[in-house]
This record gives C-alpha cells, sequence and structure tokens, in this order.
C-alpha cells in the first residue's frame, strides 16, 4: 500500500470514515491559503492548480516546505520584538545608520537585516584607573608618574567614574569612547599637576586639583561629542617615587621641625612681647609723671623766685639777710658741725648735738620697748636710769668748767 493512498486508514473510498485525514486534502488546502495570501482568489474550491508566476499554469509547492517557510516567517517576523529595560535606551539602525532612540518598554522594528537595535545602559556607572590596574599594588608607572611645576617627580594613581548622556554620540561619534575617558582623564591630570608644586598636589591640594581636572577632562569630553558625564574623580595615591621616598621623607621632617620651631618662637614672642610692652607703658607713664613733677617744680621755683624778686625790689636789705638765714638753717640743720666765728670774740657754749640727738634716738627706741623690759627686767631699767641722769648732769658741769676758763 502506497504511503500517499488516499484510501490508506479509510473504509474503502469513503472520506468522511472516522481514519486520519487525508494529507493530500490538507496540502490542497494550505497552498489554496497559500496562493490568496499572495493575490489569487480561492473560487476553484482548490481543485485547479494555482497559476505560476509570470506564465499560464499555477506553481505548487511541494511536500512541507511551505509550511516551513511559513514558520520561518513567523519566526523572521517575531525576532524584531526586543525589550528595553528601565535605565536602558534603545538604538534602532536601519541598514546600519542611526534612526531612532527608543525609551524603555517593549518595542519592535523591521526584521534583520533590514533594522537592528542595540540597547545602551545610560545609568550604569562606569569606571576607568589610572596609574593602576585593579589594585593599588599593581601600578602602571608609564601613567602614574607625572611632573610637577617646580621639577618634580610624583606617583599619582586615581580613577574617574562617569555615565552616559548621549547614547547616539557614544555608538557612532567614536571608535572607542571608554578609552578616550582613559586618555583624557591621563591628559587632563599631567595639565592640572605641571602647573602645580609638588606639596601642594601631595598635600592640601588635591580636593582642588581633583575639581580642576574633573572640569578640563568635561570640556574635553564634551569637544569630542563622546555623549559622556564626568560624575566623580577619586584621588587614590599621591606620593613621591619609591627611589627618592626616604629622602622625602627627611625633608618633610624637616619641614615639620622648623614649624614646630617657629611655633615654639611664636609662642615665646607672644609671652614675652607684652610684657615689654607693658613694661615700656610703665616707663613712659612713670617718665610722663616724673617730667610732669619736674615741669611743675620747676614753675614753682620760678614763681617762688618772681615773688623773692618782687620782695627784693621793695626792701632789698631785708630780703638779703631773710635768704642768708634760711640758707644757713637749710645747710646747719643736716650737719652735726657747729662753726664759730672766733673774730667777733664772747664765750661759745658748746653743746653736744650729735650725742643729744643719739640719746633723743634711743629714747624713742627705749620708749617704745619698755613694755616688754618692765615684764623681762624691771630692777636693771631703774638701775639704768641713775645712770642717765649722773651722765647728764656730768656734762652741764664740764659745759660750766669749760665755760669759767673761757672767761679772763
Amino acid at each position: 500500500m502506497a504511503w500517499n493512498d488516499p484510501q490508506w486508514g479509510g473504509g474503502g473510498g469513503n472520506k468522511n470514515a472516522g481514519g486520519p485525514p487525508d494529507l493530500d486534502e490538507l496540502w490542497k488546502n494550505f497552498n489554496r491559503r497559500l496562493n490568496e495570501m499572495f493575490g489569487k482568489k480561492g473560487g476553484n474550491g482548490g481543485d485547479e492548480p494555482p497559476p505560476r508566476i509570470g506564465g499560464g499554469r499555477d506553481f505548487h509547492i511541494p511536500g512541507g516546505a511551505g509550511l516551513l517557510i511559513g514558520l520561518a516567517v513567523l519566526v523572521w517576523l517575531a525576532s524584531s520584538f526586543y525589550i528595553v529595560d528601565a535605565g536602558e535606551r534603545g538604538v534602532v539602525l536601519r541598514f546600519g545608520k542611526y534612526v531612532e532612540t527608543t525609551e524603555p518598554g517593549p518595542r519592535w522594528h523591521l526584521p534583520y537585516p533590514l533594522e537592528t537595535a542595540e540597547t545602551v545602559n545610560v545609568e550604569q556607572v562606569r569606571t576607568v584607573e589610572v596609574g593602576y590596574q585593579h589594585n593599588m599594588k599593581s601600578k602602571v608607572l608609564s601613567e602614574a608618574l607625572m611632573l610637577t611645576d617646580d621639577e618634580n617627580i610624583i606617583d599619582l594613581q586615581f580613577s574617574v567614574q562617569y555615565l552616559l548622556k548621549d547614547p547616539e554620540d557614544y555608538l557612532f561619534s567614536n571608535r572607542s569612547p571608554d578609552e578616550a575617558v582613559k586618555q583624557v582623564a591621563e591628559t587632563a591630570m599631567r595639565e592640572i599637576v605641571g602647573k602645580s608644586k609638588m606639596d601642594y598636589v601631595l598635600y592640601e591640594g588635591r580636593a582642588d586639583i581633583a575639581a580642576r581636572a574633573t572640569r578640563l577632562m568635561q570640556e574635553i569630553l564634551d569637544r569630542y561629542k563622546t555623549g559622556i558625564t564626568v560624575s566623580k574623580l577619586n584621588m587614590q595615591n599621591a606620593q613621591p617615587p619609591e627611589q627618592v621616598q626616604g629622602a622625602f621623607d627627611d625633608a618633610v621632617k624637616a619641614g615639620q621641625d622648623l614649624e614646630r620651631q617657629k611655633n615654639e618662637g611664636q609662642a615665646y614672642a607672644n609671652d614675652v612681647i607684652p610684657k615689654a610692652r607693658g613694661v615700656a607703658a610703665r616707663l613712659t607713664q612713670e617718665s610722663q609723671g616724673y617730667k610732669q613733677r619736674v615741669v611743675a617744680q620747676a614753675e614753682g621755683e620760678a614763681s617762688r623766685f618772681k615773688q623773692v624778686l618782687s620782695e627784693y625790689a621793695k626792701a632789698p636789705q631785708v630780703t638779703r639777710e631773710r635768704l642768708y638765714q634760711d640758707t644757713m638753717q637749710q645747710i646747719l640743720s643736716n650737719t652735726t658741725k657747729v662753726l664759730v666765728d672766733d673774730k667777733q670774740g664772747g664765750n661759745l657754749l658748746y653743746l653736744p648735738l650729735d650725742k643729744l640727738m643719739n640719746m633723743t634716738q634711743s629714747g624713742q627706741m627705749a620708749a617704745q620697748s619698755i613694755p616688754q623690759q618692765i615684764e623681762l627686767a624691771p630692777q636693771r631699767q631703774d638701775s639704768a636710769a641713775p645712770t642717765r641722769s649722773e651722765d647728764l648732769f656730768r656734762s652741764r658741769d664740764a659745759f660750766r668748767g669749760r665755760d669759767r676758763e673761757a672767761r679772763p
């Protein structure tokens, strides 16, 4: 029995039997529908073969090739569907030329090779490393060594984080935009470091250098139309080269010692200068007081002299005698010697003024110590009193004897 026998599986020639369907009939129906899709109406009921293209007879697709072709067409059309995730953008190309940029969601474009679509993540933070790879230990000296403005070499490592702001420029304006970011970062950093001092780069100027390098990178990337936005530049490490690290540490230590000595000197100056200023202010005030006192004394002497002059003009002899007496009184009151003019003659009563003054001073001291002497030695004070009295009487008798001897 042939496999394409229409009676296979059926009871004689009855087509309505409960056997499997006739494959030839199914194939004819499929051909008729396919011909209708390509423009021929199915009015012949499927008995007549479809006409051929450009000729008098219909073409006929043998076997299951038509079904496979239809499935292939469906798969081909279905391959044009694509999904753009959140944070991504779809870029549609028609024969390799940019057509449009699609937003997140399910999308469809003409099937390949007519159109293609690429998705670009615009929210992903990308990073490039300059001067090292993956970790700080694996340095790339060709990228890390840079020359400063004061002709010193430093070892600098940093990383750059960036985002995409324009997928079209990122894909089509540059051949390798990620590599361009790395080259631009190295170029910008070398330019900024080359205009700065070594100490400024290593210590207080890190944040400023990072900000300046970020601005310069963004300007260059915008000029190149890379569609990239620099979000952050991280300074990982900045130090002198390893060959001169010891000498540099010594120089840093010397600088720290210098700063310490400056601070100590400033502290000493802050302690001494206020004291010196206080002493200077005190001396200034004393000098001003001395000046005022001398001026006042001079003015007083001048006023007194004027008054004496006016009195002298009224009575010269009396004023002269009064001045002489006042002067002699002032001079003789400060001396223990007595000068006598023997030409005038007469007797001189000698008074021991020095002894009397000593006695007066001792008497004052004794008066201050009387309560203690009364308590400690009352009899001693009584015995001492007659002695002083006897000395006084003896001195008086001696004065009288001398007076008598001096008389003619």
